[in-house]
């Protein structure tokens, strides 16, 4: 009888283990095929078969099946009867390692415009005050642009600028130009370096609509602030990204 109850017992916790242990080879197949998704491995983005792709990767029908529906979930792959399972989504990769604009650093993907929301004087909060260093409740140009590429939405950006810059910044092309562009001609002084911290939030419902996205919907969020060569702070952005139409890469290198 105890015998008997000690494998009433295990059992599911047998089972348990034989799903747990499948969703995590699940996971790590789906990372394995989401970079090929996004690297265009896939000839005609067309993936393989189940079959092929458990052969390729040493894993079960079961364990294919569940990680494709992960990649599924995240709008990158669908399933067309009679093709199979086929690419939908393409994400641009955006470049962390270089101080570039969105139209700089996506030249090769198309066309990218701005959709100017907002563009005038606003008092500056304390925190943008202190990280530009421009007396608190002074005047900042505030812009906030929707970015599209190719005439898809791609990112919200909300920017402060210190006046002295701002005010002929108004005047300027910012539909179709890089603010960063305009930065250094209108100071006649290239841009130097940034400061960034990248972290995902949910969106919220005013920027899901502008967007276009999901309400809730994951964005990667990429606050920067930019300075010219000289050390002077003249750029803080607020970028809401559409997280399944970027990502974010870069070049390492480990310091000595």
């Amino acid at each position: 009888m105890p015998a008997e109850r000690t494998r009433e017992r295990t059992a599911p916790v047998s089972a348990a283990r034989r799903r747990r242990l499948r969703a995590d080879q699940a996971r790590q197949l789906a990372d394995l095929l989401r970079r090929q998704v996004l690297s265009g491995g896939f000839p005609g983005g067309v993936l393989p078969l189940e079959d092929s792709i458990g052969a390729d990767f040493r894993v079960s029908r079961n364990t294919v099946r569940q990680a494709l529906d992960l990649l599924r979930a995240e709008g990158l792959v669908e399933r067309q009867p009679g093709v199979g399972t086929v690419v939908v989504c393409e994400k641009y990769a955006h470049g962390l390692d270089r101080l570039q604009g969105l139209a700089e650093t996506l030249h090769e993907h198309g066309t990218v415009t701005n959709v100017v929301r907002t563009a005038g004087p606003v008092p500056a909060p304390a925190p943008v005050a202190g990280r530009l260093r421009v007396p608190e409740h002074s005047d900042v140009l505030y812009i906030e642009r929707l970015r599209l590429l190719n005439g898809l939405p791609l990112s919200l950006d909300l920017t402060y600028i210190p006046m002295d810059i701002g005010a002929e910044l108004i005047g300027c092309d910012l539909e179709n130009t890089d603010v960063f562009r305009l930065i250094e001609t209108l100071t006649g002084t290239r841009l130097g370096t940034a400061d960034i911290t990248l972290e995902a939030v949910n969106a919220d419902a005013h920027s899901a609509a502008v967007l276009q996205a999901p309400r809730g919907a994951a964005v990667l969020m990429l606050e920067r602030l930019t300075h010219l060569c000289d050390g002077r702070p003249v750029d803080l952005e607020f970028i809401r990204f559409r997280g399944d139409r970027i990502s974010m890469s870069g070049l390492l290198h480990r310091s000595a």
